[in-house]
């Protein structure tokens, strides 16, 4: 498949993504714990696989991991969110890494695209567990440009696992699945991810910076 081509098709999927991500419809909880009703013994699969897969499209997870609290309890929620959820990651990042890295390759000139690439690449698992931390750094989007950059898939997916831990829990634990407001302990909890990841990208940086200037050379595998 040429570069143009790959091009051309890495537009069309990504423009497919974020219309399903704006046309598909947030229910409430009355429709949701009908839905749960009519799907029986079969809720906690068919709210695994929803969650795996539409959130490869910028879907929030946050509605996911509140349904899958309200409708099956706190444990198997967790649970399934984290697995959905490195299912997730683990597409958005094969598909964008399949369609996108080429062409980002051919611009590691640029001083912008070589900057972005050597931070996650070099970062490692701290990197990605870092940004996963911070909530407004959207899931999706962070997914596919880690999979064109040059992030390694077992750092990456050990990074979005731990990253995704503490706002899972939170969320299922202390999200109000019936408002679908944000209670305060749960903003809280918001402050101090964001708090924990900026630390973590403040050591990247300091640890690339010390490399640079001690003369190391941070390898960028594409892998």
């Amino acid at each position: 498949m040429s570069g143009r081509t790959k091009l051309i098709l890495a537009l069309a999927v990504l423009a497919l993504l974020v219309a399903a991500a704006v046309a598909l419809p947030i229910p409430g909880p009355a429709q949701l714990r009908a839905w749960a009703a009519e799907t029986g013994s079969a809720t906690p699969l068919v709210l695994f696989l929803a969650y795996a897969l539409l959130t490869v499209a910028p879907v929030p997870r946050t509605v996911f991991n509140l349904a899958a609290g309200l409708l099956v309890g706190t444990v198997a929620g967790i649970a399934i969110g984290l697995a959905a959820t490195t299912i997730a990651s683990a597409l958005s990042f094969g598909l964008a890494r399949l369609l996108g890295r080429d062409l980002v390759t051919r611009h590691l000139h640029r001083n912008v695209v070589r900057t972005v690439n050597d931070r996650l690449s070099g970062g490692g698992v701290l990197a990605v567990t870092s940004l996963r931390l911070i909530p407004v750094v959207p899931f999706a989007p962070f997914s596919y440009v880690c999979g064109v950059s040059g992030v390694r898939v077992v750092p990456y997916l050990a990074g979005t696992l731990l990253g995704s831990v503490p706002g899972t829990v939170a969320v299922v634990v202390l999200g109000d699945a019936l408002t679908g407001g944000t209670p305060p302990a749960l903003l809280v909890c918001y402050g101090v991810f964001a708090a924990a990841g900026a630390a973590g990208l403040y050591r990247v940086f300091r640890k690339r910076r010390a490399d640079t200037e001690s003369g190391k050379t941070v390898s960028t595998p594409a892998g």
